[in-house]
């Protein structure tokens, strides 16, 4: 049966978001505009079928929001998927869940970060990236020490904002091609502009997971809710399904306006990077360009701010359980800020070290989701492990406890198959040192 009422009571942690909140966090995590960054490396590895990739992206995070509402009822307690993993298999892979998780959201928030520094180095040149960057760290720190809901607060507002420009670009473009057409064949955003490749596709998915990545942050909140984790499983698969139209939708129009077609993309990876900006600017105008970019950092600095709350709350969690150092494990007023200041310390160093260098970013992008999608694999098999294996709640749904979820890891694991050698390379060593930390801490238990 479900554990709701087992959570420790002194956890330290405030019951005091709504559902609204739980979006906000989500949302912001997630980034409204997310594909602006990535939309010309995406066109460029999927022969210009970018609104299929997230289309595809969103259902194979559909799986996995749909196991997070499963496992979220089960037991309702910060830590994400390591207190799932916990639950359906075990300590062991409880612990290898959380470890592969934490390279992503201490990784994630750098990538935000850093987008920030990009885009406002844009805006005001006179300043280096770098700078702005840190100010950004800075910020959102102090914002996630003063408290969840006031964190939130803020959020919202950004959030709205965010999707006011959303709104403008999406206007903006629907009118531009009324009025002077389409540069490419208006089906060509799901077929491709030259050719099409399945193979193509799902390697332009590995990267575009990394757009999704924020959605299941939700989950590590769950004791600071109000009403049961019911709320919390809305929350995820609301965002999920709210952030694959946004994607789809905003791809697919700029797809449709970009000067330059997928193969020059392909034959000029300089151009990829400001892809997006470039088909703005040229269907509508650099105003909508400025305004883009104006949003993007400051929606940046925000999803970093989400990423920072759920990567503290992580930590929190697998120190309460001794899996970290317990000092982790501390609340101030509610709030974990010793796990806090660890995460932002983390991920500052990784952001200004990647704005200093001229590929910072590719390095940092490279790297980051491999980790989160083993840890969705392990969430899949908890499922598994403790509806239909264990039999925790009496006799399993087949369709929900054993297909979805099985079918969720295949498609993941299809997705770290295609992933590039360096991410491959950084998530096996990142697994072996986790498998070292484990050994060590069973050596010591038997002792």
């Amino acid at each position: 049966m479900a554990e709701e009422a087992q959570v420790p009571a002194h956890t330290g942690l405030r019951r005091n978001l709504g559902f609204r909140d739980l979006v906000v966090y989500g949302l912001l995590f997630i980034a409204p505009m997310a594909p602006v960054g990535v939309f010309g490396t995406l066109d460029a590895k999927s022969h210009g079928a970018v609104a299929l990739v997230y289309l595809v992206a969103t259902v194979a995070m559909g799986f996995t929001a749909f196991s997070y509402a499963q496992m979220v009822r089960v037991a309702p307690q910060a830590g994400s998927v390591f207190t799932y993993a916990r639950k359906g298999l075990g300590e062991g892979p409880g612990f290898i869940a959380g470890w592969m998780v934490m390279l992503d959201y201490l990784l994630i928030p750098a990538v935000a970060y850093l987008f920030a520094g990009i885009a406002m180095e844009a805006l005001v040149p006179e300043v280096d990236r770098w700078v702005w960057t840190g100010i950004a760290v800075v910020v959102t720190t102090l914002l996630n020490l003063w408290g969840v809901r006031a964190a939130a607060r803020v959020g919202f507002v950004v959030l709205a904002l965010e999707i006011v420009v959303l709104l403008v670009f999406v206007a903006s473009a629907v009118t531009a091609l009324a009025e002077d057409g389409a540069r490419r064949d208006w089906w060509s955003p799901l077929t491709g502009d030259t050719m099409f490749s399945f193979s193509s596709v799902l390697a332009a998915v590995s990267v575009a997971v990394l757009s999704y990545l924020g959605f299941d942050a939700i989950a590590s909140f769950a004791e600071e809710v109000t009403g049961g984790s019911e709320k919390v499983a809305r929350a995820v698969l609301f965002c999920l399904a709210l952030a694959g139209v946004l994607f789809v939708t905003q791809t697919y129009l700029v797809a449709l306006l970009g000067p330059v077609s997928s193969a020059e993309l392909a034959a000029e990876p300089a151009k990829q990077g400001s892809a997006f900006y470039d088909a703005v600017d040229a269907s509508v105008g650099t105003w909508l360009h400025d305004l883009v970019a104006a949003s993007k950092a400051i929606g940046a600095a925000f999803a970093a701010l989400a990423g920072q709350a759920a990567a503290g709350r992580l930590l929190f969690a697998m120190a309460r359980d001794r899996r970290l150092p317990h000092v982790l494990a501390r609340t101030d007023s509610g709030v974990p800020r010793v796990a806090l200041l660890l995460a932002a310390a983390a991920t500052m160093v990784a952001a200004v070290w990647a704005a200093r260098r001229d590929d910072g970013l590719d390095h940092l992008v490279s790297v980051v989701d491999v980790g989160a999608l083993t840890a969705f694999v392990l969430l899949h098999a908890s499922v598994v492990g403790w509806f239909a294996v264990r039999r925790m709640e009496g006799p399993p749904r087949w369709w929900r406890h054993v297909v979805a979820p099985v079918v969720g890891a295949g498609i993941l694991v299809a997705v770290i198959v295609e992933a590039s050698v360096s991410a491959q390379l950084v998530g096996v060593i990142w697994l072996g040192v986790g498998m070292v930390v484990l050994a060590v801490q069973g050596a010591a238990h038997r002792e």
